[in-house]
């Protein structure tokens, strides 16, 4: 998969403390966007703890027989058991967790070379955006109590967007009853634009925000500068973190899972 990626991460207007991290596989495998919470030494190190974990299970095993689902699923569950485990060890941090949402390009190990799947597996409320054209699309379906209501017909849109409960996750690592993750291929075309991003940015930015940056800024390190800025200058309330990747116009298009 050739692709251009960056990615940027600011602590925002009024926090003083990160509790935000990413992570880009440097030859570009896989993403990741993780957003801490729990106090700021608590949200810092969960954010931390999830990272280093997905990021290493991800690299030890990626040339293992194992489908790329499994190997996604099993990254996030032992990220959330270290996150579990450390706040045992530490109940001054017994309250963290942290939001995680990665992308992955991965060719499966009954597939031919040249037909990577594209991947995203997620928890909490970082999102997966697609850039396709004039179109942006959130990939990813937030965890939180306001994402369920509105898919139950009981809020609207706009009622989520200003509820004082938009924040409460129904999901997140750093649970002991965390035992699903929520896992899916994408279909990847050339030209696309795949937007990984915390909260930060989302709660500051509307969708049509969001994608009028994207669509008029085509440098990648431009154009995660332009959101952050835009976030900072709707107020900057929380940290704010994003990753961009652009499908090039040279790499071929990503199979769908079972072809």
């Amino acid at each position: 998969m050739k692709c251009f990626f960056t990615g940027l991460t600011d602590p925002g207007i009024l926090r003083s403390v990160n509790q935000d991290a990413y992570y880009i596989d440097p030859i570009g495998r896989f993403f990741l966007v993780a957003d801490g919470m729990g106090g700021h030494a608590g949200g810092q190190e969960a954010s931390r703890i999830a990272t280093q974990i997905i990021r290493t299970s991800l690299n030890d095993n990626w040339s293992s027989p194992e489908s790329s689902r499994v190997l996604l699923e099993t990254a996030f569950l032992k990220a959330n058991q270290a996150i579990v485990k450390d706040q045992r060890s530490h109940p001054e941090r017994g309250d963290m967790g942290t939001t995680a949402v990665v992308v992955m390009f991965r060719k499966e190990p009954n597939q031919p070379e040249g037909t990577e799947l594209a991947w995203c597996a997620h928890v909490g409320d970082s999102r997966l955006y697609r850039l396709r054209g004039a179109k942006l699309e959130q990939i990813t379906e937030d965890h939180t109590w306001v994402a369920r209501a509105m898919k139950m017909g009981e809020l609207s849109p706009d009622q989520v967007r200003t509820h004082p409960w938009r924040h409460v996750l129904s999901q997140c690592l750093g649970r002991e009853d965390l035992h699903q993750v929520d896992i899916q291929t994408l279909e990847v075309q050339v030209g696309d634009r795949l937007l990984l991003c915390s909260d930060g940015l989302t709660e500051e930015l509307s969708d049509h925000l969001i994608a009028s940056h994207l669509k008029s800024i085509r440098a990648s390190d431009k154009a995660v500068a332009a959101l952050v800025n835009a976030a900072k200058e709707k107020g900057g309330r929380d940290n704010i973190t994003v990753v961009l990747i652009t499908i090039d116009v040279q790499a071929p298009t990503v199979a769908k899972a079972g072809a």
